[in-house]
C-alpha cells in the first residue's frame, strides 16, 4: 500500500488509540510486523502543545518510518495550524481524526461529531491539505448513526481534497463499540472512490483479516483492541496473509521477553513514577488468558516501584514457565 511517497511492508496498520498508541507501543507493534502505527490523537488546541502529556504525543525519536500523527479539532485553520506544527516535530504524515465516539471529543463537536456536518468536514480537509506538503489521511466511522451512514460522501469529498488515504471503521458513532462491525459500507466505500481504503473494527485474527480484505476490497486492515497484549498480531496476519498458513503463537518466553522489553521502553519514556502506572494496564492485556492471571494482575496494580513490578512479572512468569514443563 502507498500513501504518498511512503510504499508500506504490508497491509497492516496499528490504529490510534488514545492512551496506548505512544511511542513504545508503535515501535513495538512495528518491529513486530505493522506496515504503518498512529500516534495517540493530539488536540488542534495550540494552548495544551506546550504540556508534557502533548509532547509526549508527538515524540517520534527513533520512531521507524512513516511516522504518522493523528490531530483531532473542529476549526480549520486551528487544525492547519497543528498539522504544521507536527510536521516541524517530525510527522511525515497527518492523519485527521473523524472517527473517536468519546462525548468529550463529540461535545465539542470534533471526532465523529463532524461526521454531521460534511461542509465543514470539506473546509477542514482542504485547510489542512493546503497547509502542508506531507501526505494527509483521514479517519472516520460509517455514519453518526445507522440511520444516517454518509461514509460514501464523506469519502468523496476527502477524495476531492487530496486526501491520500481513509481508514473506515466499522460502526458509527451511535454505535461506539457495541454490537459488531458492519463492512458493507466499507465496501461502498471502495467501490465509489480511488482513494486507498484501510478497513478497521473487530479484526482479531488472520483469518478475518483475510476475509474482511477479500470481501471490502480494502487495501490495508487496521487492528486496534486486538493488539492490545497480544503486539505480535501483525506477524501472524502479515504470516497468514502471505503464505495462508497460521504461525505457532509465542511461547511463555518469548511473551515475558517481548513483555519486559516493552515495559523497559516504557520506565525510560515516561520516568519512574508515571512508567509504572502506564505499564499496568498493557501488563493486565499480556497477563490475560493465563492461569492465574486475576491473582496476578489484582497484586502487582498495588506496587509502585520499577524494581517490584519487574519482579513480580517475572515471577508470574516463571510460574507460567515451570507449569508448562510440569504438564510436558
Amino acid at each position: 500500500m502507498q500513501i504518498g511517497p511512503y510504499k508500506l511492508r504490508n497491509q497492516l496498520v496499528l490504529a490510534p488509540m488514545a492512551g496506548v498508541t505512544d511511542r513504545p507501543f508503535r515501535q513495538l507493534c512495528k518491529k513486530l510486523g505493522a506496515g504503518l502505527a498512529v500516534s495517540e490523537m493530539v488536540s488542534c488546541n495550540s494552548a495544551l502543545w506546550g504540556s508534557r502529556q502533548t509532547l509526549r504525543r508527538m515524540d517520534h525519536e527513533g520512531e521507524l518510518e512513516p511516522r504518522s500523527i493523528q490531530i483531532a479539532g473542529a476549526d480549520p485553520d486551528m487544525m492547519a495550524q497543528a498539522a504544521q506544527f507536527n510536521v516541524e516535530r517530525g510527522a511525515q504524515i497527518i492523519d485527521i481524526n473523524m472517527g473517536c465516539p468519546a462525548k468529550k471529543v463529540c461535545n465539542v463537536m470534533a471526532g465523529s461529531a463532524l461526521l454531521q456536518n460534511e461542509s465543514l468536514v470539506k473546509k477542514i480537509l482542504a485547510t489542512v491539505v493546503a497547509a502542508v506538503e506531507v501526505p494527509v489521511t483521514l479517519k472516520i466511522r460509517t455514519g453518526w448513526d445507522p440511520e444516517n451512514r454518509n461514509a460514501v460522501s464523506i469519502a468523496r469529498i476527502a477524495e476531492q481534497a487530496g486526501v491520500q488515504a481513509l481508514a473506515i471503521h466499522g460502526r458509527t458513532r451511535a454505535c461506539a463499540y457495541k454490537g459488531a462491525a458492519e463492512y458493507e459500507t466499507i465496501r461502498c466505500v471502495k467501490q465509489e472512490t480511488r482513494l486507498p481504503v484501510i478497513a478497521n473494527g473487530d479484526i482479531a485474527s488472520p483469518e478475518l483479516a483475510r476475509e474482511v480484505l477479500d470481501y471490502t476490497g480494502a487495501d490495508a486492515v487496521m487492528i486496534g483492541r486486538a493488539a492490545q497484549g497480544r503486539p505480535w498480531i501483525f506477524r501472524e496476519i502479515e504470516h497468514y496473509l502471505s503464505t495462508g498458513q497460521l504461525l505457532p503463537g509465542p511461547g511463555v518466553e518469548e511473551i515475558r521477553t517481548i513483555m519486559i522489553e516493552h515495559l523497559n521502553n516504557l520506565y525510560t519514556f515516561y520516568g519512574d513514577y508515571t512508567g509504572v502506572r502506564v505499564a499496568r494496564k498493557h501488563i493486565a492485556w499480556y497477563s490475560k488468558g493465563h492461569p492465574n492471571g486475576a491473582a496476578f494482575r489484582h497484586s502487582v496494580n498495588r506496587v509502585e516501584s520499577i524494581t517490584e513490578q519487574l519482579r513480580m512479572t517475572h515471577a508470574f512468569f516463571d510460574r507460567l514457565s515451570d507449569a508448562r514443563e510440569l504438564a510436558a
